[in-house]
């Protein structure tokens, strides 16, 4: 269906579809089959303006969107044809393409840092497209229901399962509608839902198996909600065990999350610290009960999970897999006694210590076991650390949580965020801070 086509602008717009659809895992290797080559073609040449996209702004943007969604790397100069030439600002003449403006929009959250024609379009595209949904004159309303959800977060930052089933309905009011490809994309979605449906029944017999919840009722029950994490990670029907792992993972974290917090005493958590370092059954003997139970728990999950790895490829992972709950356990009883003491942390501080207590370091080296076969040693020797791209990867997520999660987190006893170090620290409003934190992210 997509190598048939011999129009470059047609196979990009199937390409989006079927990605925001839900059905583009079914189409992995045709996609490259025509990403891959258009690639090549934009590296061999210095004219970025080809005939078929030659100032279209929407076929630009969406070429280069996809690209960097897959990997490819596109040099933001692309936008160069769409620049006035005495200002170097986006045409004015712009203004009037809503679709090569949403494009264009949804393109510019690509950007990495110093790139300055997508800082530039970001702004300039958010400013028009809000001036577009105020306009009560000559607008498309359906394409006002794609603007408006894309000002509400853009398609880069959305959790891809929740966005194709807002889309499925969205895509049946469209005058482009397939529909061959919205029936499959509604049997499809239905089919992974059941998948999921089966991974979440596992995941919550084991979670009632282990007791936590009838045992530690101080903790928050909250294994939907770390479904929906693992779901987000990996939707694909294949990673079920990813899912499952991952789910146990999160449910063991925001127990262990909430013994630091508001229930353990400091000497307690340097005691729990100290066995999750050892990964020793003899330090369950100086854990008070409830402690006994949580460690017990996470020392036999922790353990199944890198057993199934050794079965399976003959590596022994346990030991990447305690250093990151080791790794864990020390952030947070490091910010226990920050709160136990009153001491207020510098933003760098905090940013230290806050990008391995989130978790994400965490989560993605289990995922990362979770979904590769085979396992290189290469990959076991990169582990051996945090490279950059977890860290820093880790900084955004603790950074973008603290800015919707920091006062509920704050009002049941937790240690102050970022937002609050930055206040402390510089004397800032709270607004101001929450500004600079997004300046940060």
């Amino acid at each position: 269906m997509l190598v048939e086509m011999k129009d470059p602008l047609s196979q990009l717009h199937l390409i989006d579809m079927l990605q925001r659809l839900g059905l583009s895992y079914h189409f992995e290797d045709q996609i490259q089959s025509i990403l891959h080559p258009m690639h090549l073609n934009i590296l061999a040449s210095t004219n970025y303006n080809e005939a078929w996209k030659h100032n279209n702004l929407h076929a630009t943007a969406l070429q280069f969107r996809l690209l960097r969604q897959h990997g490819y790397w596109v040099l933001q100069e692309v936008f160069n044809a769409f620049l006035d030439d005495k200002t170097g600002n986006f045409k004015a003449s712009l203004c009037e393409d809503t679709e090569g403006m949403l494009s264009l929009y949804e393109a510019s959250y690509h950007l990495i840092e110093d790139e300055n024609i997508l800082e530039e379009a970001t702004y300039f595209t958010t400013k028009i497209l809000k001036q577009y949904l105020q306009c009560e004159h000559n607008k498309d309303q359906n394409l006002a229901i794609f603007v408006a959800h894309a000002l509400e977060l853009p398609l880069h930052w959305r959790m891809q399962r929740l966005e194709t089933r807002w889309f499925i309905d969205a895509y049946e009011t469209r005058k482009d509608m397939n529909p061959i490809l919205l029936v499959l994309a509604k049997l499809d979605y239905n089919t992974v839902q059941s998948v999921h449906q089966e991974d979440l029944k596992q995941a919550y017999r084991w979670w009632r198996n282990t007791g936590i919840v009838q045992k530690l009722s101080f903790a928050r029950d909250r294994l939907v909600e770390n479904f929906l994490w693992s779901v987000g990670m990996t939707f694909e029907p294949e990673f079920g065990y990813c899912r499952r792992m991952s789910t146990r993972n999160l449910s063991l974290i925001t127990t262990i999350d909430d013994i630091y917090d508001v229930y353990g005493t400091l000497d307690e958590l340097e005691l729990f610290t100290n066995a999750v370092d050892r990964w020793d059954m003899k330090a369950m003997d100086q854990l008070p009960d409830y402690m006994r139970l949580c460690f017990l728990a996470l020392y036999n999950s922790i353990n199944e999970m890198a057993f199934d790895v050794l079965k399976k490829q003959e590596l022994h992972i346990i030991k990447y897999l305690k250093r990151t709950w080791a790794d864990l356990c020390k952030a947070y009883l490091k910010e226990a006694k920050w709160y136990h003491s009153g001491y207020a942390p510098t933003l760098e501080e905090y940013i230290q210590i806050a990008w391995i207590s989130i978790s994400a370091p965490l989560a993605l080296v289990h995922a990362y076991f979770f979904v590769t076969n085979p396992i290189t040693q290469e990959a076991l020797q990169w582990l051996e650390q945090y490279k950059g791209i977890i860290q820093t990867t880790s900084i955004v997520f603790r950074l973008a949580d603290d800015l919707g999660t920091a006062t509920d987190e704050l009002k049941r006893g937790d240690v102050v965020k970022s937002i609050q170090c930055y206040m402390h620290q510089s004397g800032a409003s709270e607004e101001d801070a929450r500004e600079h934190i997004k300046w940060y992210i």
